[in-house]
């Protein structure tokens, strides 16, 4: 088993330097209270709306100008595809992105804005098609998640987080990262195993699609049906099993993964809208709903960060999710 090193992490924070915003931790104050704090990691402020530049850029820039010449393809929900459909407009490749046909409006339309070609498949398919597609034309693949390139590009996150906490004194105890395929809590957790091992890093996905929780629980990778994972709105987190390459991160350095209901996420959104101002799509405010409405759940500790991974979402379903009363919390926080 080969684990992504600080080197990888740090190598490609160097190389995203100037391509990526250093998102910088925004207390919550209205979510804080005396035995606890949260701050939130705004990666919905990147270029493309989500930190998956870090990653995709990190992998296309490893390339060799043969390889670029051939152009690229990936499979994406979205946030994947507009990254690297950005990226690959400014270093004159061609892309191509398979995309579910489920997909949302906001994603299909940034993935197209960046000048990349969309095709189509069921959700369950998008991986044979992407294949079968690289293989016609002769694209290299570029991965979403189950990649070493594009773990240590999503490493840049928690790398970020573990240099700001020193710069600033805060005793980070725990840090909450969505969970998909597994690259971002995999680099994530890397990150800040190697340079602040006593943090604990915890994954978060909807009950629904919680193919993670179950393969961490169990010490095996579970593949849950397609038509299963999408009943969740946070469709960026609708994947049926995590990555070969992140499953053996997670193993290793994944303290836990909790999930959190459908009701919890809608009403994260919608709060994370009122009192952050911040735009989130259902699956980055997965992290919010699990320091909101989990406590119990989470070790225990005082400040907490949450990995807002996202923020291309329908403009329609924002409007709806904000009419509608947030969930009632119990606890200590003010909103």
């Amino acid at each position: 088993m080969t684990l992504v090193t600080f080197n990888d992490i740090y190598a490609a924070s160097q190389r995203l330097e100037h391509v990526v915003s250093h998102t910088s931790l925004l207390k919550a104050s209205w979510a804080s209270c005396t035995h606890r704090s949260l701050l939130l990691k705004p990666e919905n402020l990147q270029i493309t709306g989500s930190f998956k530049i870090r990653g995709a850029y990190n992998r296309l820039s490893r390339l060799s100008e043969a390889e670029k010449a051939r152009g690229v393809i990936a499979r994406s929900s979205g946030n994947h595809g507009k990254a690297l459909a950005y990226v690959g407009r400014q270093e004159g490749v061609k892309v191509m992105i398979v995309m579910p046909a489920t997909a949302a409006k906001a994603k299909v339309d940034g993935v197209l804005e960046y000048g990349a070609e969309v095709k189509f498949a069921p959700l369950d398919e998008c991986a044979k098609v992407t294949e079968e597609l690289a293989e016609k034309h002769g694209f290299v693949v570029v991965p979403p998640f189950d990649d070493p390139d594009v773990i240590a590009g999503q490493g840049s996150v928690g790398l970020e987080i573990a240099e700001e906490a020193v710069a600033r004194g805060l005793d980070v105890d725990t840090v909450l990262v969505p969970v998909s395929g597994g690259g971002l809590i995999s680099g994530v957790a890397a990150a800040l195993k190697l340079t602040r091992p006593g943090v604990r890093v915890v994954g978060v996905e909807p009950e629904l699609a919680a193919d993670a929780q179950e393969s961490l629980r169990a010490g095996r990778r579970v593949t849950w049906p397609a038509q299963r994972v999408s009943r969740t709105l946070a469709d960026g987190l609708q994947m049926s099993t995590v990555g070969v390459h992140p499953f053996e991160h997670m193993q290793v350095l994944v303290d836990d993964i909790i999930t959190v209901t459908e009701e919890e996420i809608c009403s994260s959104v919608a709060i994370l809208a009122r009192r952050a101002g911040m735009i989130a799509e259902p699956s980055g405010a997965v992290t919010t709903a699990a320091y909101l409405y989990h406590e119990r759940d989470l070790p225990a500790g005082a400040a907490h960060v949450a990995v807002v991974s996202g923020g291309n979402i329908d403009a329609d379903l924002l409007e709806s999710l904000l009419n509608e009363p947030p969930l009632a919390y119990t606890g200590c926080c003010s909103y």
